[in-house]
């Protein structure tokens, strides 16, 4: 075992554990007085094993541990921007079978940010206009919240979309980002249909402080229904071009997310739900995702010696009340006598 300096890692708050040692020293103290003056040595002694039990299983929690070895770290020396479709059409029921597509994006975005544990991760959303939902932070909780409460725009409020409509707001946080911190790299991983509903071309995505990444198409060539809203019972968008309306159908434009997938020089990978995340991250920029992890100083654990002491300690009370009913027995058994 190398030698080095003891830390803790607790696994829950210093003031919870603070107090829960506190709690137990003082019952334990008040027991003990109690009982030690006016009944035997056997009868406390239980009660003190048992709170003994409970401060190393308390000791334990605090995870403490030497400095040695080595072990595979990740760096934060990353930024991943998440850029996702929005619009109504991200609720069209053809992803993987009936879900919608920006339901696909979800899983996505998740496995990516499992995949690149340590990153800094930003998402930015965009329908009839292009919003930071979430600004560049290393919390996969915050990111995860977000995006489990994202959904489709109201088709009421859709007036029309750009499948580049994030594409200015994307290119000034790439660059406040590159000035205050020029030498990490940013990976854009662009999520969508690619169907465009402005009246204008789309603007062209800017590649110059791009490092990596992809473009991720959802949808089919078929295409598929979408709700009015996320509400459940909600109804389906009617496409009124018609004397009689019908469920409107969004299909995937891929030469429009091909596109989007060269102006900003990463790859494009269509997703249906029976790729696995690796082949995505594979094409990614390699040289940026595998230079996630780096060997670094290790830790060497202690807390696993505290809590088989307590194991050890807290098995005698078992054993007593085996013990007990052991002598028991006998007695049961016996005839009564007349």
């Amino acid at each position: 075992m190398a030698a080095g300096t003891m830390t803790f890692a607790p696994i829950i708050p210093w003031p919870l554990l603070a107090l829960a040692f506190v709690a137990v020293l003082g019952f334990t103290a008040w027991t003990c007085m109690r009982r030690v003056r006016s009944q035997p040595l056997r009868t406390w002694r239980p009660a003190a094993l048992r709170s003994a039990a409970v401060v190393l299983l308390l000791l334990a929690a605090l995870r403490p541990g030497w400095a040695g070895g080595q072990a595979q770290t990740a760096t934060a020396d990353l930024d991943v921007y998440f850029v996702v479709d929005t619009s109504t059409s991200m609720a069209a029921e053809d992803y993987n079978g009936t879900g919608t597509r920006l339901s696909g994006v979800k899983q996505d975005v998740m496995a990516i940010a499992e995949e690149l544990a340590g990153a800094k991760f930003s998402l930015i959303t965009f329908d009839n206009k292009a919003t930071v939902r979430m600004p560049l932070t290393q919390d996969a909780t915050a990111l995860q919240t977000a995006m489990t409460t994202l959904q489709p725009q109201n088709s009421r409020y859709a007036k029309g979309s750009s499948v580049t409509g994030a594409a200015r707001l994307l290119k000034e946080r790439l660059a406040a980002a590159k000035q205050q911190h020029p030498g990490r790299p940013a990976l854009v991983f662009y999520a969508g249909d690619g169907e465009n509903t402005s009246a204008e071309a789309p603007a062209p995505m800017d590649a110059t402080h791009v490092a990596g990444g992809a473009v991720l198409g959802y949808g089919t060539g078929e295409g598929g229904p979408m709700k009015e809203t996320a509400d459940p019972d909600a109804g389906y968008v009617k496409d009124k071009t018609s004397n009689t309306p019908q469920d409107a159908v969004s299909r995937i434009d891929e030469s429009q997310l091909r596109t989007i997938a060269e102006q900003l020089h990463v790859p494009y990978a269509h997703r249906t739900g029976a790729e696995p995340t690796s082949d995505m991250l594979g094409q990614a920029n390699p040289g940026a995702t595998t230079a996630m992890t780096h060997d670094g100083p290790g830790r060497v654990e202690l807390y696993w010696l505290l809590a088989l002491a307590a194991f050890l300690l807290a098995i005698h009370e078992p054993l007593r009340h085996f013990t007990a009913l052991q002598t028991l027995r006998p007695a049961m058994r016996k005839e009564p006598t007349t």
